[in-house]
């Protein structure tokens, strides 16, 4: 498959490596030549400097025979344009914009993006797939991370043991005879800063954080197993009225939990246009660093509180402040992977990435059955992929103990059918199956090989 990326940022960069990694025939266009060139150094794919919007650009790019386009740069309008240009010039089948103003994403206006007028086939907001990512961390209030798999049969919850754990210092395979019917796979541990895949016989120590793959209906147990319990949300305090933030009190508003949630913005248009579009929400003028204006909110009285302003230190600044004053669940947006490694010594309860969203919001729309979805882990430490076997993959067939798996790597689940298993050694993997595999990143491009099709399926 031959596919042009516009946008060699964080984001166009992602997705550069998954798609390159596979064997697609991969262009990266960008207006800055640096990043144009350290596309084209680490990675397997060609890069072209220059506007994206341009069809002189486009046509060397290689527009004239791609199969898809996906437009990831930090403009709108040249997304935008860069899609009718690849279909009105070049006939370019699949395209995919990143648009972040709400405007272009009103309902209302959604016969903009038809054929015969602006012809994008798939519209991506990361200002929504954040909020949808805000929502999931609430829901799951007692992990660091969360993220559903397998079409909300599967999902990843990351975890951090205390002294109270039941099953610190037990070896994993017994947990897996005392907790028979518990369709959950311990397959990341963080210890000490440094993440490795979790073995039948390493045990669980305090201040580990773990990453566990369990069956969506067994998240609650899973959660007791390891020393946690579901605290019902009942008061939200949100920093940050902006997209993120109004899109996240929509949501609050429209759920059926009768959630009671204040937001602190900064910026008076938009406190004063997030007050007009909320109906229920309380919205408070200032800043959220304000210690004042946080108790006003009633933050030491809150079940949770979420920092989604557009700058991250200030975001991890005012989740340290809330946790000071009480509040039980702090959660930060977090642009930059680097600073990650701080929310546990600052005491930050959970952390939101909006670019690795959404890359993984961006895959899903672009894969052909192989790789269904890729999450991200910390700094791009492992990645959790779920893919479908296929016929021609070394792995369909094979009984996991067969597999030559690399160290890095873990089958967290398997879906046959409708039906979510826990993987054992003896669990064999048929064509159509799909599984949720924990890599290291090094190990990523051996998981590619043994997902690999032949090049005619595409």
């Amino acid at each position: 498959m031959k596919v042009i990326i516009c946008g060699a940022g964080q984001v166009g960069w992602q997705i550069a490596r998954h798609l390159s990694g596979e064997l697609n025939d991969v262009t990266v266009v960008d207006s800055n030549a640096d990043l144009v060139r350290r596309a084209a150094d680490s990675l397997d794919v060609q890069g072209i400097a220059g506007f994206a919007s341009y069809p002189d650009v486009l046509d060397r790019a290689g527009a004239r025979d791609a199969d898809m386009i996906i437009a990831a740069t930090h403009s709108d309008e040249v997304n935008m344009v860069t899609c009718q240009v690849a279909h009105s010039v070049f006939g370019i089948q699949r395209k995919i914009a990143r648009l972040r103003s709400q405007s272009y994403l009103d309902v209302m206006y959604s016969d903009l993006y038809r054929r015969e007028h602006m012809p994008i086939d798939v519209v991506i907001s990361p200002e929504r797939e954040v909020a949808a990512a805000a929502m999931q961390r609430l829901s799951a209030p007692a992990a660091f991370d969360t993220e559903t798999f397998m079409g909300g049969k599967a999902q990843l919850l990351g975890i951090t043991l205390e002294e109270d754990c039941p099953v610190v210092n037990t070896p994993l395979r017994q947990l897996t005879d005392l907790f028979s019917t518990l369709r959950s796979v311990v397959v990341g541990v963080r210890r000490e800063g440094r993440l490795f895949v979790a073995k039948s016989g390493d045990q669980l120590f305090v201040g580990d954080s773990i990453y566990i793959l369990c069956h969506g209906d067994d998240v609650s147990r899973t959660l007791e197993v390891f020393g946690k319990t579901q605290k019902k949300q009942e008061r939200v305090v949100i920093v940050g009225g902006g997209n993120v933030g109004l899109a996240v009190a929509k949501a609050l508003e429209a759920g059926e939990g009768r959630i009671r949630a204040k937001v602190i913005e900064r910026d008076r248009k938009i406190a004063e246009a997030a007050a007009e579009a909320l109906e229920r929400t309380i919205v408070l003028m200032g800043d959220g660093l304000d210690a004042g204006l946080l108790s006003e909110a009633g933050i030491s009285r809150a079940d949770a509180m979420l920092a989604v302003t557009d700058d991250d230190k200030t975001n991890m600044l005012v989740a340290v402040r809330a946790k000071a004053e009480g509040c039980s669940l702090a959660i930060a947006l977090i642009n930059d992977p680097t600073l990650v490694p701080l929310m546990e010594p600052l005491g930050i309860d959970a952390y939101i990435n909006p670019r690795a969203t959404t890359v993984s919001s961006i895959l899903r729309h672009i894969r052909h059955g192989r790789v269904r979805q890729v999450y991200s882990i910390g700094d791009a430490e492992a990645e959790v992929i779920e893919a479908e076997i296929l016929s021609t993959s070394p792995m369909a067939g094979q009984r996991l103990r067969d597999i030559n798996f690399p160290e890095g790597v873990i089958v967290g689940a398997v879906l046959k059918g409708d039906e979510m298993l826990r993987p054992s050694g003896s669990t064999r993997i048929e064509a159509k199956d799909i599984v949720a595999i924990f890599a290291m990143t090094e190990d990523v491009p051996e998981v590619e090989r043994l997902l690999q099709v032949s090049i005619d399926f595409f």
